[in-house]
């Protein structure tokens, strides 16, 4: 592990003095001194540094940062938070009066524009939209209406209702989520996770007249999670 060297490049890098970090993170100045030379912090404690530099647990655990160029250190840091979605991966949403989020409604007849309109509030907007108050308040949920046969038994023009992933690297495999990118649209498969191994989403269908397929994580734009089919 390289937790205790990462840690003081990723503060110098940032020009944050120990002293800072520490009251930032709730440690004192000599715990974290103590971190930075050979002293492994707990767990939870480990957590609250990734959260504060801004970077994965598992790049703070096993890269050596400190052999890594100028570019190559940015080129993995700004790798890492565009798959977590810390570089701002804005969602376009509707609200109520109340300012609770509501759910829009993605039918096969928009389906065409939605790449096109994810981003765009007006586009968003013009959905159609509603509430499911049983839902837990803290998610963000959009209707996706199934398009073919290729995920049976849900069938073909079956509405679902899916939860946001901002989070690309906590995809699981085998669940079944609503992909979005730049080449395929919108597409509800069961996924399998292959993006620490090659920067990639295998995409599978219960149909097995349908083959699986690979997606690169570059065209991924949306990551949806199914929760549950709407009767």
């Amino acid at each position: 592990m390289y937790l205790n060297s990462n840690i003081k490049v990723l503060r110098k890098r940032k020009s944050i003095t120990q002293e800072n970090m520490a009251t930032a993170i709730g440690i004192s100045r000599s715990k974290l001194a103590g971190y930075e030379l050979n002293v492994n912090p707990p767990l939870d404690t480990v957590l609250l540094i990734a959260d504060y530099l801004s970077v994965s647990v598992d790049i703070l655990l096993r890269k050596k940062l400190e052999d890594l160029s100028e570019y190559k250190l940015r080129e993995l840091l700004e790798t890492d938070q565009f798959l977590k979605g810390r570089n701002l991966r804005i969602l376009a949403t509707t609200v109520d009066a109340d300012g609770r989020e509501l759910i829009e409604v993605v039918s096969q007849k928009v389906k065409a524009s939605y790449l096109a309109g994810f981003s765009d509030p007006d586009f968003i907007e013009e959905l159609p939209r509603f509430n499911l108050p049983f839902l837990p308040q803290d998610k963000k949920y959009r209707v996706f209406q199934v398009d073919g046969d290729s995920m049976l038994p849900i069938p073909d023009g079956a509405w679902i209702v899916c939860e946001y992933v901002d989070d690309w690297t906590a995809i699981k495999d085998g669940g079944k989520y609503v992909i979005v990118t730049e080449g395929d649209g919108v597409t509800f498969k069961i996924t399998y996770n292959q993006i620490k191994d090659n920067e990639r989403l295998l995409l599978c269908s219960s149909n097995p007249i349908y083959k699986p397929f690979e997606v690169d994580i570059n065209a991924l734009r949306e990551v949806w999670m199914f929760r549950l089919m709407m009767v």
